[in-house]
């Protein structure tokens, strides 16, 4: 497997895959190394970031006729559902890291969203690609989709960097976002 580079420097990360957020080790997110000052120890930043993927879905309960659905979700009910190029913007905080100057290692960040988010969604019928949007269960609505992709990534996440925004644009007219500090 070869080493994740970095999309705004070109540069290949010295730790191995999967260490920390960070290019460097455990020295650099202490605030160590080489006689480098810590740049912004005790000032943490946010860092976003945009994705796209394209999806289609569909809001249809089983247990409801043809006409309730209609009447509940208009056009969004009509068989076979429809599609998006969603936008997703995920915002990141941490402290930056003294040699690199970075909040989050966007090679490890772009590699996590595409493993756990965009793998899993582009392309694909919602309702038929998770269980969790499946007959009978959540209908895959931006705000629903939201909260399976933050419970996807919060965990994932080295703990130095937390996801504390997340914002899904399903077109230019209608946005769901999830903040940190709402829940």
């Amino acid at each position: 497997m070869r080493p994740l580079q970095d999309p705004r420097t070109g540069a290949v990360p010295a730790s191995p895959a999967g260490a920390g957020s960070g290019a460097g080790g455990a020295a650099e997110r202490a605030g160590g190394g080489a006689g480098v000052e810590p740049a912004g120890r005790g000032t943490s930043l946010r860092l976003e970031r945009r994705y796209r993927f394209s999806a289609s879905h569909l809001y249809r309960r089983p247990e409801w006729t043809d006409e309730e659905n209609r009447a509940r979700f208009g056009k969004c009910a009509n068989l076979p559902g429809h599609g998006h190029n969603y936008r997703l913007f995920v915002t990141v905080r941490g402290q930056i890291a003294p040699l690199t100057g970075f909040v989050a290692d966007l090679g490890r960040l772009d590699a996590l969203v595409g493993r756990l988010v965009l793998d899993r969604l582009d392309h694909q019928h919602l309702n038929s690609a998770l269980p969790e949007f499946g007959p009978g269960r959540l209908n895959p609505s931006s705000e629903a989709l939201v909260r399976w992709i933050r419970d996807q990534l919060a965990p994932a996440l080295a703990p130095e960097v937390t996801v504390v925004r997340l914002r899904l644009e399903e077109d230019e007219d209608l946005a769901a976002e999830w903040h940190l500090e709402d829940g």
